[in-house]
């Protein structure tokens, strides 16, 4: 949808393969009550090792960090990756950068790469936010809820505002 316009919905696709879970099932209270923006969160399979998280929209990269990533689309819409719960602790460690800020990115890019094991071994959780940045809730439209997704696959559609 790189040719969306201000009021039509972009399409968010999964940054990771797993299951898709509603925003109030994430563990952490920020992204349960929606503080950052309505979304929804991909946990990956119990037996995943290391995975290549992707970009979840066509855009520019606006912050990347190890365990999470920003990108904006060009009609407006930012969408907020962030690759397990409490992993900013790991300082990196278990995780590889491959986007920089700045980059142009098409959905599916490979953004970084995590091992899921690890994060899993330090007793953290591995559930994956994607969130619209500075919404509020029902700015996205998902039937994907209780699924599981591959990496690529669709999402969620933000709302046209």
């Amino acid at each position: 949808m790189s040719n969306a316009g201000p009021n039509t919905a972009v399409r968010v696709v999964s940054p990771l393969p797993g299951q898709v879970i509603a925003a109030m099932d994430i563990p952490d209270p920020v992204f349960a009550k929606g503080l950052v923006g309505d979304g929804v969160a991909v946990v990956p399979d119990d037996d995943a090792g290391v995975l290549t998280a992707v970009a979840p929209l066509t855009g520019r990269v606006v912050k990347v960090l190890p365990h999470a990533y920003i990108v904006q689309h060009a009609s407006g819409p930012a969408v907020l990756v962030h690759v397990g719960i409490d992993t900013v602790h790991l300082k990196g460690e278990g995780f590889t950068v491959h986007a920089q800020k700045g980059d142009q990115v098409e959905a599916g890019d490979r953004m970084i790469s995590v091992d899921v094991a690890l994060i899993r071994s330090k007793n953290l959780s591995p559930c994956c936010p994607v969130v619209v940045l500075d919404t509020k809730p029902g700015a996205i439209v998902t039937d994907s809820i209780g699924s599981r997704v591959e990496a690529g696959e669709p999402l969620f559609d933000t709302v046209g505002s």
